[in-house]
């Protein structure tokens, strides 16, 4: 009696930590709201008021006039989903050549050693400076801002992962070697489950630097997307269709980190 006694309490205690750490998450998401419609209201006012000018700042009901504009002319989602569709690919190639490539720097020592100074190099180099030469070598077009994405995100995706691989215990490698285990095995048991959180930590930097690879490369040769609409928008004085392609940049971008966060989430659960 006195054991099922204990455990209720336990089941108790553990369902009111559980509901306070739920009450807790829906005030900071209520206040994180609150906060983003303070700042729209206070934008309004402020260019209403012209304590801003609103050709140059814009303002929110021009924010959503543009979208209404965009939406009736059937442009909005192209633009959208060009960028999208470029990213997603750009970040899906990045993560998964990256971490490919920092495998093979794990199995072989003396590579690694021999490509450590080379990836510094190209890691600290700006890659927009290489964006003329892409364009040579593959072209204007789609694949061209792919190439951008990529080398923005490859390579810190191949210093990240790698120096993950590089801290795993070397007790346990050296246990697993101990009962025969071969590369593959201690790769497969060791190496990946313990850089699982590298693994995901080197998704959240990818995603803000294949946003900027993509919208880099629109800028040089697109004919449509975001970036399309951000540089028309400069050309032609048009601040407000500026303004509201950041945004959904934004927008955009948050959704994407929230669904690397549903990832990590799933990961660590097979972790």
């Amino acid at each position: 009696m006195s054991k099922l006694t204990a455990n209720t309490i336990f089941s108790l205690d553990h369902y009111a930590y559980l509901k306070k750490q739920k009450n807790y998450r829906n005030r900071v998401f209520l206040m994180q709201i609150l906060l983003l419609a303070g700042l729209a209201v206070l934008w309004e006012i402020a260019a209403n008021q012209r304590w801003v000018d609103p050709f140059i700042t814009s303002q929110p009901s021009r924010i959503v006039r543009t979208l209404i504009n965009l939406h009736n002319e059937g442009s909005l989602y192209r633009h959208v989903g060009v960028t999208v569709f470029t990213t997603v690919a750009g970040f899906t190639l990045g993560t998964i050549c990256g971490t490919a490539i920092a495998v093979i720097l794990w199995w072989s020592k003396f590579l690694s050693a021999v490509l450590d100074p080379f990836l510094v190099v190209l890691n600290s180099l700006p890659k927009i400076a290489l964006g003329p030469i892409i364009i040579v070598w593959v072209g204007s077009g789609v694949t061209a801002i792919l190439v951008m994405a990529l080398l923005i995100s490859v390579v810190v995706t191949i210093l990240g992962v790698y120096a993950g691989f590089s801290q795993v215990d070397p007790a346990k490698i050296k246990l697993l070697k101990t009962f025969g285990a071969n590369k593959w095995q201690i790769l497969g048991k060791v190496i990946l489950p313990a850089s699982v959180p590298t693994i995901i930590a080197a998704l959240k930097i990818n995603v803000g630097l294949s946003w900027v690879g993509v919208i880099v490369g629109e800028f040089l040769v697109s004919r449509a997307g975001l970036g399309y609409l951000i540089v028309y928008g400069g050309q032609v004085f048009r601040l407000d269709l500026v303004m509201t392609s950041v945004i959904i940049l934004a927008v955009a971008a948050a959704l994407m980190y929230q669904a690397v966060v549903v990832l990590e989430k799933l990961a660590l659960k097979w972790r």
